[in-house]
C-alpha cells in the first residue's frame, strides 16, 4: 500500500504529486498515455499560475518558455495593451509553453521530488472498501492498487468521479474551446491577445509561442448554438492576411475540449478521494482559465492530505480531510461566483458591446477588470484599483 495514488499526470495531478512527495509521502502517479502527449489548451499562463510554478521549484530560465508581459484586448477596431500588475504578490510576467512540453515537464518534476510515475496505466475505477464504501485505491487495466488516499486528477470526464455518482452540476456553466497552431510572423508578440467581439460570452485569442508558431483559438464560456470550429474559421479568415493564420500555415488540426467551470462537480471530497483541477470543475468561469486553478487546487489538496495523514487516529484524519472543500471555497469561491455573474451578464450581446466599447476607452477601468478577470487581487492592496478589486472579489459570496 502506498500513501497516495494520484490519477492523471496533467498539471493538477503532477503538481499534487510533487507537493506530496516533497512532504515525504509515498506517491504513485498514474497516467493513461505516454509522454510526450497532446492536450487542448491556450498554453497561456498568467502571473497567478507562474507563482504556483515557482512554489513547485520549476526552473523558469530553461529553454522552452516564452514570457509575456500582459494582455492586449481587441474589439471594434480598438486595441488596449494592459501590462501585468507590478509590485504585487504575483510575478509581473506570464508564460507560454505547449502542453505537449509543459505536462511532461511537471510530471518529471514530480518524479525528481520522489513520486513514482507509471505511464500507459489506465485507471478503470475506484477500489472501494466492501464494508464502508470508502475509496481505498484504484482498479487499473493491470490490476488493483491500494492507497491510504486517492487524488482524482483525471480531467473533465473524470472516470473516478463518475463511478462515485459525482456528475457535473446543471447550474454551472460548461464552456468549450478549440485551438490550432499556425506558423506566423506574430510568434514573438509578448502580449496575450484576446479578441472580445467574436461572440458574446466568449473570445478569440492569438498567443505567440516564440517558436515560429501562434496558438490561435476560440473559447465559448458556456455552451451555445454556435459551432466553435466554424466560428474560429470565420473569425481567423477575417484577420489580417499578413498574420498568416490560414489553413496553409497550420501545423496541425483544430482540436477542441470542454471547459468545466465554477466548481462544476461537487463535492470535492468523498471518503478516501479528493478531486482537483478539471475533475472538480475548477476552471474560472470568467475566462475559462484552468491551469492556474489546477495548480492551486493541487497545492491545497496536498496541504490537507499532509496534515491529515499526520494525525494518529482515523477519525482525526477524516476531520482534517473534510476541511478540503471549505479550503477550496475560501480560496476560489468568491472569484468563481463573480465569474458566473460576469458570464451571465455578457451573454447579452448589447451588454457585451457596451462593456467593450466603454472599457477600451477607459484604461483604468480595464486595469481593474484584468485584475479581477485573472484573479490577481493583491492581498496587501496599495492603490485604489487594488482596494476595489480586492473588495469585489472578497465580498462576493462563495458558492
Amino acid at each position: 500500500m502506498t500513501d497516495v495514488i494520484v490519477v492523471g499526470a496533467g498539471p493538477a495531478g503532477s503538481a499534487a504529486a510533487c507537493h506530496l512527495a516533497r512532504a515525504g509521502l509515498d506517491v504513485l502517479l498514474l497516467e493513461k498515455a505516454a509522454f510526450p502527449r497532446e492536450k487542448v489548451c491556450g498554453d497561456g499562463l498568467t502571473p497567478r499560475a507562474v507563482r504556483e510554478l515557482i512554489t513547485l521549484g520549476v526552473d523558469l530560465d530553461r529553454p522552452g518558455w516564452a514570457r509575456n508581459r500582459g494582455v492586449r484586448l481587441v474589439a471594434e477596431g480598438r486595441a488596449l495593451d494592459l501590462p501585468w500588475p507590478d509590485g504585487t504578490a504575483f510575478p509581473a510576467f506570464g508564460l507560454l509553453r505547449t502542453r505537449r512540453d509543459f505536462d511532461e515537464l511537471l510530471a518529471r518534476r514530480a518524479v525528481a521530488c520522489g513520486a513514482v510515475l507509471r505511464e500507459r496505466t489506465r485507471v478503470t475505477g475506484p477500489l472501494l472498501d466492501d464494508r464502508t464504501g470508502r475509496v481505498v485505491g484504484v482498479t487499473t487495466d493491470a490490476g488493483a492498487l491500494e492507497a491510504r488516499l486517492v487524488v482524482a486528477a483525471d480531467g473533465a470526464s473524470s472516470r473516478l468521479a463518475v463511478a462515485l455518482g459525482l456528475r457535473p452540476r446543471a447550474d454551472r456553466p460548461v464552456g468549450v474551446a478549440v485551438r490550432r497552431y499556425f506558423r506566423s510572423p506574430r510568434h514573438d508578440d509578448d502580449m496575450l491577445e484576446c479578441h472580445l467581439d467574436v461572440v458574446p460570452a466568449g473570445y478569440g485569442w492569438v498567443f505567440g509561442m516564440g517558436d515560429g508558431t501562434c496558438n490561435v483559438g476560440v473559447a465559448l464560456l458556456r455552451r451555445t448554438h454556435h459551432d466553435p470550429r466554424r466560428l474560429m474559421d470565420s473569425w481567423t479568415a477575417a484577420l489580417p492576411p499578413a498574420w498568416g493564420l490560414t489553413p496553409e500555415n497550420a501545423t496541425g488540426p483544430v482540436r477542441g475540449a470542454a471547459i468545466p467551470t465554477g466548481f462544476a462537480r461537487l463535492p470535492h471530497y468523498r471518503p478516501g478521494l479528493l478531486l482537483v483541477g478539471d475533475s472538480g470543475g475548477m476552471a474560472n468561469p470568467m475566462n475559462g482559465e484552468g491551469i492556474t486553478y489546477a495548480l492551486e487546487s493541487a497545492r491545497i489538496a496536498a496541504d490537507v492530505i499532509v496534515q491529515a495523514l499526520a494525525r494518529p487516529t482515523a477519525s482525526q484524519r477524516e476531520r482534517v480531510l473534510y476541511t478540503y472543500p471549505q479550503a477550496l471555497r475560501s480560496s476560489l469561491g468568491g472569484p468563481f461566483t463573480l465569474g458566473r455573474w460576469f458570464v451571465n451578464a455578457i451573454e447579452n450581446p448589447h451588454i457585451m458591446r457596451l462593456a467593450t466599447r466603454q472599457g477600451l476607452t477607459h484604461p483604468s477601468l480595464m486595469r481593474l477588470a484584468i485584475r479581477i478577470l485573472a484573479n490577481l487581487t493583491d492581498p496587501s492592496p496599495r492603490t485604489p484599483t487594488d482596494h476595489l478589486a480586492q473588495a469585489l472579489t472578497h465580498l462576493t459570496p462563495a458558492p
